[in-house]
């Protein structure tokens, strides 16, 4: 077992250390959070288990959970319900992505005001739709009208959202000129050795672009989001897309780092070769643009300062689904988790036979077994006590102080 307190304060290593202590005090909170803060820790600590190295190998984005799912308009402009954080991105055996997700279910329960019996339904709900999506072979996508439910709801309270209100959530505006708040809830200030950089990476963008003037840029801030990736060198910017006040853009700059699930495979000696990217932000975009139906606008890799970035826009139209608000109607969440369980086979399926993944015919093979599911079922209960074992030693170690000088 490894000591959890020296692996995540050496796996957070190097990070700005004002987000990151809001990184760990979001992680003190509850289980779920932790689990959400703490991929690395969960992919060291999976059971050895044959159903979690001989399963089929996946694209898969790696740090899949109840919260790593929502809503964007594609680079087509309609707007779409699909799995939407690539950070972990790795080409791996299909089951570690459905059982981090199951785990989240019995992890996130509690939040959520659910009984176990109730969360356990969900998950084999879940697993119901994902096997017998697998088993139709055939990739599809969630959009505005083939949404039913809570991601319906959701996909069509997007109608209403526009541009200025959501800049002005984001900025400050005098006159036809917007300014990014930087009051600690979303963004910080940033050095003007930071502006001039991130300045400078996207004019170098903008200079291949066909309207180079859309990417002047009018603010750089830190970015404040997430949780696992909380800390990372991370930028908002204020350009000027198609005309202040109201045309304004705005981008988000991310820093990749390695995922979490190489050094976890490498440990479980399963051998699955991944492919030899250019740098961490090429993996992430690559798989995203795979696994997805239709990617977010301004998607691409970029490098800076020596280190690789993903750049892509921030949108009006970007949200989850409100979980919280089943009503007591355990329907309604069961409808999200067969949704997700939908989409989590699509990607799977829209990304087979590319550079080492199983192939269609292989996954849908997969899904027409039938003892797998249960054991999967059993696997995440365990995963839950450990990650519920982890978060009280993390939660004694944070109230001791022992992470106040991170």
């Amino acid at each position: 077992m490894p000591d959890i307190i020296e692996t995540i304060r050496s796996y957070n290593t190097g990070r700005d250390p004002e987000r990151l202590q809001r990184k760990y005090a979001a992680m003190r909170r509850d289980p779920f959070t932790f689990l959400r803060g703490s991929c690395h820790l969960f992919y060291a600590q999976l059971p050895s288990a044959k159903l979690l190295s001989k399963a089929p190998a996946a694209w898969v984005c790696g740090d899949m959970h109840l919260e790593n799912f929502g809503s964007y308009k594609g680079d087509n402009r309609l707007v779409y319900f699909d799995l939407n954080d690539f950070d972990e991105a790795a080409l791996a055996p299909c089951t570690w992505e459905l059982v981090r997700l199951l785990t989240s279910v019995r992890v996130g329960a509690s939040s959520l005001q659910l009984k176990p019996a109730q969360a356990n339904t969900l998950c084999q709900h879940f697993l119901d739709a994902y096997t017998a999506t697998l088993r139709h072979g055939k990739a599809r996508w969630i959009e505005r009208d083939t949404a039913d439910g809570m991601v319906g709801d959701l996909l069509h309270s997007l109608r209403g959202r526009l541009r200025p209100p959501f800049l002005d959530s984001r900025t400050e505006r005098k006159g036809k000129k917007r300014s990014l708040r930087t009051d600690g809830k979303k963004a910080l200030p940033v050095t003007a050795k930071q502006r001039e950089k991130v300045t400078a990476l996207i004019e170098h963008i903008a200079a291949s672009e066909a309207d180079p003037h859309f990417y002047r840029v009018l603010d750089v801030a830190r970015r404040i989001a997430g949780t696992g990736s909380l800390g990372v060198d991370r930028y908002v910017i204020l350009v000027e897309g198609k005309g202040s006040p109201d045309g304004n853009y705005l981008l988000d700059l991310k820093q990749a780092v390695p995922s979490s699930l190489t050094p976890a495979l490498l440990k479980r000696g399963i051998k699955l070769a991944q492919p030899d990217w250019r740098n961490e932000a090429e993996r992430v975009v690559t798989v995203q643009q795979r696994m997805q139906a239709i990617s977010p606008a301004f998607l691409k890799a970029v490098n800076m300062g020596g280190m690789s970035y993903v750049l892509r826009g921030l949108q009006p139209t970007e949200d989850r689904v409100a979980l919280g608000d089943w009503n007591g109607k355990l329907e309604r969440l069961d409808g999200v988790l067969q949704t997700m369980g939908q989409l989590i086979a699509w990607a799977q399926l829209r990304s087979s036979g590319r550079q080492g993944s199983a192939t269609a015919d292989e996954l849908i093979a997969y899904g027409g077994k039938s003892r797998w599911p249960a054991k999967l079922l059993e696997l995440s209960g365990e995963c839950a006590q450990q990650v519920g074992r982890d978060w009280r030693v993390f939660a004694k170690a944070f109230d001791a102080g022992v992470f106040a000088s991170a």
